[in-house]
């Protein structure tokens, strides 16, 4: 189901009215452009708001760049959340800038890419201007530029680095694209130095409020690998490949007021740096608009007190598809903490020992080709479980089955249960975890037939999916919400939900 609105931005009238409050839950939204500075900005910028008849509003970074503006050096339209509504979901548009972001126009031509989503290339590109306000190329050029400028402003890497982590190849083009959209070189950004934290950068990642930064560091330190993750009331932290050149993260509140987290990211190979990025702003749903997710769910009777309690819960992801793959079956009709068990006893056994200069990250997750002849019955495992494992493993291995961000959901479910061993509930746990996709649903799960109830009898599985059928497109967060309900609900007792 499409998760992209049927206007690109927001009503004029909220538009307006968000700018002139400075209003944090449309940050990213939409971009305010002023004619008589040919300046664009974020709607919560700092500076006195110009007159109404100076502005204009745009969809898209993108958008206010191809009509000839240049970011705002005060506000930082590079330290916007992005907009979910087109990132998310099945539509067109977020199929393709989910390929995008795994760097497909690095490898493939336009008319390739339009093919992977079921387009044209002419076809794509008009709906890109429609509702982007810009074409995918440009879309993308101008994320690695905003990136590659919160590099120069935020960090010491030399400038050749920042080229090359933003996603350009060569320096002079890189150099080139960045005069275009700044009006200035990239060492004119560089007055003021970057903070550092030794071997490690720190970068800002923002968010629009409400965010609970807490109980996404509980789901995740539930689950956490030792010697993988090190996760804490207050950060999360992990290990990064590859095994010859490892990295490490963490990630922690920024300090203040700031609707941000703090990222301190150890990254040997600079090309990897915007992917890593990347992947921490949807593991950690740094892009949620939970305004739009909130007004779709509340008219639920079961969800408003829910939403009420926990405005700001998000989708947690995961680091790796095949980890979680593998975490998803050890998980099936076992508690958290002995899935757990197991999997730390899969990553001291065949995980790869890495050196980090952060203290408890020494391995990371083993990949397929270590576990697809691996006799994982050794480690606690039933026969049928490493059996479906290694045929998980392999299937990868051969190509059947991937991790694109880009498929759709019931194409990626399908593909996943026709392989033994693998149901509709562990498909879609792996497509809200793997995948970060908006409406996976694992309606099998019984703490999810039990706490949709209420004080009622247990729901069967066709009466939840049914029931679910209004918090499309939507539903992954009613399973979160759903539980951590149960787990609020079962605290005293110390069983926790999925």
């Amino acid at each position: 189901m499409s998760c992209a609105p049927d206007h690109p931005l927001p009503d004029v009238r909220a538009c307006e009215q968000a700018r002139l409050s400075r209003d944090a839950r449309f940050d990213g939204l939409f971009f305010t452009a002023v004619t008589s500075t040919r300046i664009y900005c974020r709607p919560v910028c700092p500076a006195p708001p110009p007159k109404p008849e100076n502005v204009r509003y745009y969809a898209s970074a993108a958008a206010a760049e191809a009509a000839g503006f240049r970011p705002c050096l005060r506000c930082r339209p590079e330290l916007a959340p992005g907009n979910d509504a087109w990132q998310r979901g099945d539509h067109v548009i977020a199929r393709t800038l989910k390929l995008m972001e795994s760097g497909a126009l690095d490898e493939l031509s336009m008319d390739a890419m339009a093919e992977r989503v079921g387009l044209g290339a002419r076809q794509l590109r008009r709906l890109f201007v429609d509702r982007l306000g810009a074409p995918p190329i440009s879309v993308h050029t101008t994320h690695r530029l905003l990136f590659a400028k919160q590099l120069l402003t935020e960090t010491t890497l030399p400038v050749t680095e920042v080229a090359l982590a933003s996603g350009f190849r060569s320096l002079r083009r890189f150099n080139a694209a960045f005069v275009q959209a700044n009006r200035v070189p990239p060492r004119e950004l560089r007055r003021q130095p970057g903070v550092s934290h030794g071997d490690a950068i720190t970068l800002r990642l923002g968010y629009r409020p409400p965010y609970d930064f807490a109980a996404m560091l509980a789901f995740l330190r539930g689950r956490a690998l030792p010697g993988v993750e090190r996760v804490d009331e207050h950060s999360y932290a992990r290990a990064l490949g590859p095994a010859n050149a490892p990295g490490w993260l963490r990630l922690s509140a920024w300090p203040g007021d700031e609707h941000a987290l703090q990222l301190q990211l150890h990254c040997p190979q600079p090309a990897q740096m915007l992917g890593v990025v990347t992947k921490l702003r949807r593991m950690f749903d740094l892009d949620a608009n939970p305004q739009s997710i909130g007004d779709a769910l509340r008219q639920s009777p079961v969800l408003k007190p829910l939403l009420r309690k926990r405005p700001g819960l998000r989708l947690p992801g995961g680091w790796d598809g095949f980890e979680i793959a593998v975490r998803a079956i050890l998980g099936q009709q076992v508690s958290v903490a002995a899935a757990r068990t197991l999997a730390t006893r899969i990553v001291q056994r065949y995980g790869t020992p890495v050196e980090s200069t952060w203290p408890g990250l020494e391995r990371l997750f083993p990949g397929p080709e270590a576990l697809v002849d691996a006799d994982l019955r050794e480690i606690g495992l039933t026969t049928a479980r490493a059996a479906t494992v290694r045929g998980v493993a392999q299937a990868l291995l051969d190509g059947r089955i991937d991790f694109r961000s880009e498929q759709p959901l019931d194409e990626f479910v399908e593909r996943w249960v026709a392989l033994p061993g693998i149901g509709a509930w562990t498909a879609h746990y792996m497509a809200m975890r793997a995948l970060s996709h908006p409406d996976a649903f694992p309606a099998a799960d019984l703490i999810l037939r039990r706490a949709a109830a209420g004080d009622g009898p247990e729901l069967s599985t066709k009466a939840l999916t049914s029931l679910a059928e209004a918090w499309r497109p939507w539903r992954a967060y009613t399973v979160m919400h759903l539980w951590r309900s149960a787990t609020d609900a079962a605290a005293s007792t110390g069983k926790v939900s999925r």
